[in-house]
């Protein structure tokens, strides 16, 4: 029990000081904004430049050096390289919607060693393995953080699967949550929730990826997912647009090892099509190949409708119908 007192003390210090290190960054935002809000007295103009080496708040427009000794908020020291930069650094690091508690939590290291590297003596081993243990039953404390926990682990395997980027990961996290706040997840799964979230941020971040892509990684089907992404974006009013068959030209063309000229030709092409409207009433996906496939025999780097369709995960049958379409219509002759 004295552990448990101890980490509540520990605790309640930690939330006392992050009140006071919020309290602090207000105060620096209230003068920034103050700071930027300066007019130059001799021109009016609000285009102002920080020179930081001299110390001095200068007028683009007339020149007029307004403050010759503000402070410089960078650090006090350099790097030359990451490690360097990394050693020197006095922060942690920086806040993530991807783990339950934003990364803002402590976590003892499962290494039996003290701040100086040296290993702690058997006698207080027993007392760091109570105090580890009783830190991760405490960091996950309710139903919310549990349900978060899992949910945010689930996304971010998803998203690791499907080689996503960072921006892609965090934007789902919100997505998440935003449905949590609003009470969206009582009666669905809690898989299916989060890999229709991952799927808006895809859309949201103009990183398509299809539903059965989607369906492939998630533990869940493609119908649940659909319909599951349809409720959430209906209840927080999520605005996506189609989704452009261009924006899945760079992965398909990679998929197909083609070079910048035929991705660059292909992208011409869909946009043609889409001025003429060409491309509206069908899927995105198999648009897009079948301009790659056509960009791919006019470039001389000619792919098969198999090998196409294998990486963009459609048919023959519907590349052969698109690029016939898209032939005729915008009188691109192919010799085949």
């Amino acid at each position: 029990m004295q552990e448990v007192e101890k980490l509540k003390i520990l605790q309640t210090e930690r939330e006392a000081l992050k009140a006071r290190l919020k309290e602090r960054v207000k105060e620096h935002e209230k003068k920034a904004e103050d700071h930027t809000e300066t007019v130059c007295p001799e021109c009016g103009s609000r285009q102002l430049v920080h020179d930081y080496e001299r110390a001095e708040l200068v007028c683009q427009s007339c020149g007029l050096v307004i403050d010759d000794d503000f402070i410089d908020r960078g650090p006090e020291w350099r790097a030359f390289d990451h490690d360097q930069r990394m050693k020197r650094s006095r922060v942690g690091a920086p806040m993530t919607f991807t783990i339950h508690d934003k990364g803002l939590s402590t976590m003892i290291d499962w290494r039996n060693r003290d701040s100086y590297g040296r290993a702690i003596s058997s006698k207080n081993r027993a007392q760091l393995y109570r105090l580890r243990k009783w830190q991760r039953r405490i960091r996950v404390s309710n139903a919310t953080e549990r349900n978060l926990a899992f949910a945010l682990s689930e996304l971010d395997r998803m998203a690791s699967a499907l080689g996503l980027p960072r921006n892609v990961r965090e934007t789902a996290a919100v997505v998440y949550r935003d449905a949590v706040d609003k009470n969206l997840i009582r009666g669905r799964s809690i898989e299916g929730v989060a890999a229709a979230a991952l799927y808006a941020a895809c859309r949201q971040c103009s990183v398509p990826r299809t539903l059965d892509e989607i369906a492939e990684v998630s533990r869940v089907s493609r119908k649940e997912i659909g319909r599951t992404y349809r409720f959430i974006s209906r209840e927080l009013g999520l605005k996506l647009l189609p989704t452009s068959p261009i924006d899945y030209v760079p992965r398909f063309c990679s998929g197909l090892n083609l070079k910048g000229e035929v991705q660059s030709r292909a992208v011409e092409i869909l946009r043609q099509a889409g001025e003429r409207e060409l491309t509206s009433g069908r899927g995105p996906t198999g648009v897009a190949a079948a301009a790659i496939y056509i960009s791919s025999i006019l470039g001389g780097e000619r792919r098969t409708q198999r090998e196409v369709a294998e990486v963009a995960g459609v048919t023959e049958v519907t590349i052969r119908n698109r690029y016939k379409e898209l032939a005729e219509k915008l009188d691109i002759e192919i010799i085949l």
